[in-house]
């Protein structure tokens, strides 16, 4: 039989595929550093962008609720200036009545009675005057009962005013203010 040595042909190939694994376990470190330092900057990339977008939704945020805090104390300065109008429109109203009810005092004073002071708080109206007997002040107490923009005189106080003559009297009363009928519908 013949003597053929194969060794050396199996060691060429052997360190052939040596090489060629070598080479490609080269080439796939080399390939995932590539893969590895390009998904790195992707990824560093995509931070970026999203730092950029986190930085506008901030500034935008910002600008946001300073327009908000604008917008709240426009609100409260509209609400004072309605509040504002609100009484001047009360005041402007009430001004016919004022009127009104003076005129009143002065029709339902009877003879023999006259008003020293007139205060008004709210809807009522303090009187403090002199007169001649107090059959003058139930007098002018009817008067004001039976008035149609002043109701329920109370009787504060008497009291008799000698410097001022026999049968004086001093008094206090308080009548409340109100609205006719009639007058609540043309008034606004």
């Amino acid at each position: 039989m013949a003597n053929i040595n194969l060794l050396p042909w199996r060691e060429e190939l052997r360190a052939e595929r040596q090489r060629t694994f070598y080479s490609s376990l080269g080439l796939s470190a080399a390939l995932a550093v590539l893969i590895l330092v390009v998904a790195d900057r992707v990824i560093d990339m995509q931070v970026d962008t999203q730092n950029a977008r986190n930085r506008y939704l901030t500034d935008n945020i910002a600008l946001v609720d300073a327009r908000v805090a604008e917008i709240r104390d426009l609100r409260s300065q509209r609400q004072l200036l309605l509040e504002r109008m609100r009484v001047i429109q009360e005041l402007q109203g009430n001004r016919p009545i004022i009127v009104r009810v003076l005129d009143e005092l002065v029709r339902t004073v009877p003879d023999g009675v006259y008003y020293k002071t007139l205060t008004t708080s709210n809807s009522t109206v303090s009187i403090e005057g002199v007169a001649e007997s107090n059959n003058r002040v139930s007098s002018l107490m009817r008067r004001l009962d039976s008035s149609d923009w002043l109701a329920e005189p109370t009787l504060d106080g008497v009291s008799a005013a000698e410097d001022l003559g026999e049968s004086a009297m001093r008094f206090s009363l308080s009548v409340q203010i109100q609205l006719p009928k009639s007058a609540e519908d043309v008034l606004p």
